[in-house]
């Protein structure tokens, strides 16, 4: 009944917001929409998919188990997050790609280690204005792809603030790692290999280059972050068994022989 409520007022927003996406009022308007869906999201086990205009409501039977394995593309705006996603979920590369407003989602089921894990990718905009709230999207996420362009060096510069605004906000046991995308453009180069190597081993960080262009890298990035996100989660279900397993129950209790090692009870003082 609820969540039918929260999908109805969703569908009725929806010709009021595919009018305002065109108007000038869209950078006011769209931040209060989205603290809308973000409380939504909170309260009801469904999410959103939105293509910058168009919001569709995701059946909550798509949603089941995709809450604990959410990873987020963070960088600045223009880095090629918006390709990397696309080029992962749907193979597709766009190059007249646009910038990203708020956030916006993608799905994905593949294989780790022989089993089914299905993931949920958040595109966040890495425009300032945008900040506040993407933000609160790093709260349940348990994996991240921090993306940097080669070719622009004030890109990678800013990867720190990035990194320190993740960690403020995320699960200290998110799993990270960093891309210097678009190693197609290797001519324009302003970031070396070596120079995103050093800073990835300093924050202990995994680290590889890709490109969407040439679909190099994409699917390897997704499937390390998968895997060891897939380890955790392993790692923290085996420890619980383990821990139910040792757990002495109430009205449960040990047997203590207090017998000597020969068998007889030890005498008293009195005893003939």
């Amino acid at each position: 009944m609820e969540k039918d409520l929260a999908q109805s007022l969703v569908c009725t927003l929806y010709p009021f917001i595919l009018a305002v996406s065109i108007d000038i009022t869209l950078p006011l308007f769209l931040p209060l929409f989205l603290s809308f869906l973000t409380l939504l999201h909170t309260n009801f086990p469904f999410s959103f998919e939105f293509s910058r205009t168009v919001f569709t409501p995701i059946s909550p039977l798509r949603c089941e188990g995709l809450r604990e394995k959410i990873i987020v593309l963070i960088g600045d705006s223009g880095v090629g997050k918006s390709n990397i996603l696309s080029r992962f979920t749907r193979n597709e590369f766009c190059l007249e790609s646009k910038s990203t407003i708020g956030v916006e989602f993608a799905t994905r089921t593949l294989q780790i280690e022989g089993k089914t894990v299905k993931a949920q990718i958040w595109d966040t905009a890495g425009q300032e204005r945008y900040r506040a709230i993407t933000s609160a999207y790093y709260r349940g996420a348990v994996g991240a792809l921090l993306v940097y362009d080669i070719t622009k060096r004030q890109t990678f510069d800013n990867v720190q603030r990035w990194l320190r605004e993740l960690r403020d906000h995320a699960d200290s046991n998110i799993v990270i790692m960093m891309a210097g995308n678009k190693s197609d453009l290797n001519h324009l180069r302003a970031v070396s290999d070596q120079d995103g190597q050093t800073f990835a081993e300093k924050e202990g960080l995994s680290f590889l280059e890709t490109s969407a262009l040439e679909a190099r890298n994409v699917e390897n990035a997704f499937h390390t972050i998968l895997t060891e996100i897939y380890h955790i989660i392993s790692k923290k279900a085996l420890a619980a068994q383990e821990a139910a397993a040792t757990t002495i129950l109430p009205g449960q209790g040990t047997t203590i022989n207090v017998s000597d090692s020969s068998g007889n009870m030890k005498r008293g003082c009195c005893s003939t």
